[in-house]
């Protein structure tokens, strides 16, 4: 199918977006004219003893008569505090301050002229800690109002990596490819620390593998993420924010690990943070040698025929990525900041297929022996630009970034396929081919948010953004022929393709009281998109405008009981690698393609969560997803060549119900439950006929944590899915059991991890296909047994002095880095 966009289609919609920004700059006047009719509230604060100013104060706004938190501010170098836009009222303001008494003062009368409040003397209180330390514990689970939080720290990840923590968050997965399914879906957004990453699939798996488990502080998973986020991902969106810390001075941590499976595996890292108080700078170094396999075995059954295949891959990958950023804070209100980040990942990998070919009576008949060793490498960069303009004290806000990526990578494959009678002896000369293949993409984005508190709980947020990507794609494929290599003009192929996404938002909440809350926005994204193949010479060319509606309710009954619920419509566009139309053998008979005309999906979710203390006691999901994507195989009963496609299916739905958290048994055992039971369906026209398939599955985890003498750590992990269905895929059983221990010392600052993996060596990848001409099961095993040995060091001082770090004004940029 050719899809076309007429330029009037394309001038509606731009029209439609410069409604949706001039609608959202007419808002801001309006607001802004309204903030000017309130008042603002200066004062100063000084030691009592010394007269001198006191910097960096908590100083709290209280509106009388209950005393309700209003707004807080910190105090300045010269001592003095503003609040910006006081509503008129009685207030009493009271001042904090550790090693300092607190102090409040008098009843104090607002009205639409400025407040200039007499000073405030704090008393030093004689008995005042120098230093504080910084010691506690957070609950491994977290509930906030649009997202769940799993507190990676406080889990024993000895020997993980990135991807494999994300197996510990509640609804997360990990499909037969390592690819990341969430809440039943694979079309899920990743960013790393509140950064897009611009990556998926086998490159993204790749990067999250080279950070090591140490190296996460959080998971945050957004189910249904409001307008401010982009709308892509019809699962929602998993924030993976690494460790940073803000203590002033220098401080980090370091890694380092081996590990054995059936081949060796090393990897280390380096964190490093320097906080002057005015100058934040951070970063951070890991690399890692990773030896493993993939054995996949075929059996497929055409007309009476059996053809058994094993394939087994042998990668060596070598992996590097650096991350470094600075943030310099101007002032209270302004901060600037950069990060770069870079990522290589060489690899050397060699593939060998063995397939035998069985008549209806298991006679073998024949096989194909192929030998493939392929160099490839993949490297990125990228470099953000951001700062932050906090306007008043009310949390009016202003920030701006600026991204560049740059994508490339290469494959040079050499491929030796070999063809045997049932006897053994040569059927034919040696088939030999050879391909290499480049990418390249650049995206490019710019957008702005702004924040704007008002009225009595609301605050609404608005924003910007638009992106450009450009992907270059060149395949040469040849043939030993008896007068050389020559080219294989079937298989030889470019493709260039670009995307433009124009986005506004805007959003309002309200805070009714401390137990309900309530937030609703709107997303409208433009976008129009170009791309041509060399072979086909059939163009792409597209454009739509779309809106996405959020809805987000919660409710707290009391502190133990805790309700949320919410709605967003999602959109799936087309992975870069999945439009490339060129076609990837794995061996003669098995072979991977793009599909250049695939269409986005659509998805309407809805999320309701029920929390008991740290506890999700329920959560019920439901996702309806229309024109998805998912990979169907088209085989050639004559060739034997099956050929898996990316192509749009009509709909599936989700809907589950799961329950998990962590339960304190004793003093010393703590055991981590995740229970979830799921329904499936897929229907749609597939291959001339009707395609409809159901099914219901559900998965258990368990992870029990026991605390030992001498600062000992015992773990033992469990994991359980049954049978399912995905996309076209009916999956079998998997399952598997982990043991580790890890050993503190040094007051905490150093850590000795050793863990064993799948101890049983269980996990397996199973799946059945039927459909049309397709009857086929694989199964893919992997180097899931493995033993792995972590040493984790933590360096720098670890207290809080009291008197500059104090400061908050980084917060918000911690989330935003």
């Amino acid at each position: 199918m050719k899809y076309t966009s007429t330029t009037s289609t394309k001038d509606k919609g731009q029209k439609t977006l410069r409604g949706i920004a001039l609608t959202i700059a007419l808002y801001f006047c309006a607001v802004t004219a309204w903030a000017q009719s309130a008042a603002t509230v200066k004062g100063a604060v000084t030691n009592a003893a010394t007269q001198k100013p006191l910097d960096y104060v908590s100083v709290v706004l209280l509106q009388l008569p209950d005393s309700a938190v209003v707004v807080s501010e910190m105090t300045d170098g010269a001592g003095v505090y503003t609040f910006a836009q006081v509503k008129p009222g009685k207030y009493t303001i009271k001042a904090l301050l550790v090693g300092f008494a607190p102090a409040t003062t008098k009843v104090i009368e607002v009205g639409q002229q400025p407040v200039q409040v007499p000073g405030i003397a704090m008393q030093e209180k004689t008995n005042a800690l120098q230093e504080v330390v910084v010691k506690g514990q957070k609950p491994l689970l977290e509930q906030e109002a649009d997202r769940v939080v799993l507190n990676v720290e406080q889990l024993n990840t000895a020997g993980d990596n990135a991807l494999e923590v994300l197996k510990y968050a509640p609804g997360v997965r990990l499909d037969k490819d390592d690819n990341i399914i969430y809440r039943g879906s694979g079309s899920v957004q990743v960013m790393i620390n509140g950064k897009m990453t611009y990556m998926s699939g086998e490159e993204l798996q790749r990067y999250l593998k080279s950070l090591p488990a140490s190296a996460v502080s959080k998971v945050e998973l957004m189910a249904n993420p409001p307008a401010s986020f982009d709308a892509a991902g019809t699962a929602g969106i998993i924030n993976i924010k690494l460790k940073r810390d803000e203590t002033l001075g220098m401080n980090g941590s370091a890694n380092l690990g081996v590990g054995y499976g059936k081949y060796e595996k090393v990897w280390g890292g380096l964190n490093l943070n320097y906080n002057t108080g005015k100058v934040s700078l951070y970063t951070r170094l890991n690399a890692g040698h990773y030896n493993s396999f993939n054995r996949l075995t075929l059996k497929r059954n055409i007309n009476d025929s059996l053809y058994n295949q094993v394939n087994y891959w042998h990668p060596v990958t070598n992996s590097y990525n650096l991350t470094a950023g600075a943030d310099y804070f101007i002032s209270k209100k302004h901060t600037v900041g950069v990060m770069a980040k870079g990522y290589a990942s060489p690899e050397n990998t060699l593939t060998t297929s063995n397939s035998t070919n069985y008549d209806a009576t298991g006679t073998a008949f024949g096989s194909m022996r192929m030998h493939n060793p392929k160099v490839s490498s993949t490297d990125n960069y990228s470099l953000n630009l951001n700062y932050k303009f906090d306007i008043d004290s009310t949390g009016r806000s202003l920030s701006m970034d600026a991204d560049f990526v740059n994508y490339s990578s290469y494959a040079d494959e050499q491929f030796t396929n070999n063809f045997f009678s049932a006897s053994g002896e040569a059927t034919q000369a040696p088939l030999q081919l050879r391909s290499y293949s480049t990418a390249a993409a650049s995206i490019k984005a710019l957008k702005v948010d702004y924040v704007h508190p008002f009225g009595k709980g609301y605050k609404a947020e608005a924003g910007l953004k638009t992106s450009r990507v450009s992907n270059d794609s060149d395949i040469r494929f040849e043939a030993q022929q008896e007068q050389g290599w020559v080219n294989d003009t079937s298989r030889t192929n470019s493709f260039a393709y670009a995307e433009t996404i124009h986005a506004a938002y805007l959003s309002l909440s309200r805070k009714f009281s401390d137990k309900l809350s309530m937030k609703a926005g709107m997303r409208a994204e433009q976008t129009s998109a170009e791309g041509h193949s060399a072979t086909t010479g059939e163009p792409v060319d597209l454009g739509y405008l779309k809106f996405f509606p959020s809805v987000f309710i919660s409710y707290s009954a009391n502190e133990h009981n805790q309700f949320s619920a919410s709605y967003s419509r999602r959109i799936s566009r087309p992975s870069y690698r999945s439009l490339n139309p060129f076609t990837f053998y794995a061996d003669p008979y098995t072979a991977m393609q793009g599909n250049p005309f695939l269409e986005a999906s659509f998805t309407n979710s809805l999320q309701f969560n029920y929390n008991y203390k740290s506890f999700q006691l329920l959560s019920l999901s439901y996702i309806e997803s229309n024109n998805f994507v998912t990979d169907v195989i088209r085989q050639n009963d004559e060739t034997k060549v099956s050929i898996s496609r990316p192509e749009n299916l009509s709909k599936a739905t989700y809907l589950s119900a799961s329950s998990g958290g962590t339960l304190p048994i004793t003093a010393w055992w703590t055991t981590t439950l995740q229970l979830e039971g799921s329904y499936n369906t897929v229907s749609s026209p597939l291959q001339g006929s009707a395609y409809d398939i159901s099914r219901f599955s559900w998965s258990v985890s368990a992870e029990e944590n026991f605390n030992l003498p001498k600062e000992y750590k015992l773990q033992l992990s469990a994991y359980y899915m049954s049978p399912s269905v995905q996309g076209l895929y009916q999956t079998k059983a998997n399952y598997q059991l982990d043991l580790g221990v890890q050993k503190s010392f040094m007051d905490g600052k150093a850590s000795l991890g050793l863990k064993l993996r799948d101890v049983f060596d269980t996990s397996r990848s199973r799946a059945v296909l039927k459909y049309s001409n397709v009857d086929m099961y694989w199964q893919n095993q992997w180097e899931s047994r493995r033993l792995n040995l972590t040493f984790n060091y933590k360096f720098g001082s670890n207290k809080v002095k009291t008197a500059r770090n104090r400061r908050t004004g980084t917060g918000e940029e911690e989330g935003r880095l």
